[in-house]
């Protein structure tokens, strides 16, 4: 479908559930046309990744791998193998502070399928979760698409398939000649096109604590940006965790030390050309903190914002580029 510049245009939504969470996707499309014509292809893409990627289907080809014996092959669907290459990659070049075999980890703190804990576990039971935590012990073979289980390994891939969605949706929707879109998977975004007006799609990165979609004001919001050919991906500390004793723990999961993250991240912000890329690395900053967080950000270049509990309340960081995102 070609639309011609002399139709009318308006910008259509539609939305539904993935992955234990929602998507959204607005479009501009001629007024005649309904984007509900193309809602089945965008939930197809999405069932597509979460069929494959899903810690909580027994029968997704990543479920399969965390069930295999040691030291068998098996080879993933392309979308899957994409993803995991991606986050070793990451896990390499991060020294395993971002980790996809982390899930032991996380369904031990009650934050994967195995459901919520009141308590912390043991040091016992985080030594032996532990134990089966290492990215380095997987290897792939790209030639046949297969991946090695040594033993034990358990991949989680909750930080980066959201991300990864968003993108496949995108490219969905250029397929079928849906040029200009606003694509949005459980709080990650992409947006490409220009609306009818001219402008380009704008969206709020909210201050931490809002309950979600209650932003109604614009001082509940830390920054607007425009998303032009770009994803942005949000990662909180502020909605899933759990107290107990008083203390409260993160949902990240430091996989070096076994233990919540203990420092004062509230959000991170990540801008990047894929959401593929921008989701994890949320994940990473969260988990390496503010300094170091930082430095890994200026040191490549990255846009990166943190929002973090002060002294006085909330407090922004921004990387150089994502200040330079927020003046273009």
């Amino acid at each position: 479908m070609q639309m011609s510049p002399g139709r009318d245009l308006a910008v259509q939504s539609t939305g539904g559930d993935t992955m234990g969470t929602t998507w959204s996707v607005r479009a501009v499309l001629p007024v005649e046309l309904s984007l509900q014509a193309w809602h089945a292809g965008i939930q197809a893409v999405l069932d597509l990744v979460d069929g494959q990627m899903s810690t909580y289907k027994p029968h997704s080809a990543l479920s399969r791998f965390n069930a295999a014996p040691a030291g068998t092959w098996h080879v993933l669907p392309a979308e899957c193998f994409e993803v995991v290459t991606h986050a070793l990659q990451l896990a390499r070049d991060s020294g395993g502070a971002y980790d996809p075999t982390v899930g032991p980890l996380v369904n031990l703190w009650g934050f994967g399928p195995d459901g919520l804990r009141r308590a912390p576990p043991s040091i016992e039971e985080i030594t032996r979760a532990h134990a089966r935590i290492g990215w380095s012990r997987l290897v792939l073979d790209a030639q046949t698409r297969s991946i090695y289980q040594p033993g034990g390994a358990y991949l989680d891939l909750s930080s980066i398939a959201k991300g990864y969605s968003v993108d496949q949706v995108g490219r969905y929707l250029d397929s079928v000649g849906l040029g200009t879109w606003l694509v949005e998977v459980g709080g990650e975004l992409k947006g490409q096109g220009l609306k009818p007006d001219g402008s380009p799609w704008r969206i709020g990165i909210e201050r931490p604590g809002a309950v979600p979609g209650s932003v109604e004001r614009m001082d509940q919001l830390s920054q607007v940006l425009a998303l032009s050919g770009r994803a942005i991906a949000t990662s909180g500390n502020y909605r899933r965790q759990f107290e107990a004793d008083g203390v409260s723990y993160s949902h990240h999961i430091d996989p070096r030390t076994g233990q919540p993250v203990p420092h004062r991240v509230a959000s991170v912000s990540v801008l990047a050309p894929q959401a593929l890329q921008a989701d994890p690395l949320g994940t990473l900053m969260t988990i390496l903190g503010p300094e170091h967080g930082m430095t890994y950000a200026r040191d490549r270049g990255l846009a990166v914002m943190f929002i973090l509990h002060g002294e006085l309340g909330l407090e922004e960081r921004l990387s150089p580029a994502f200040a330079e995102a927020l003046a273009s």
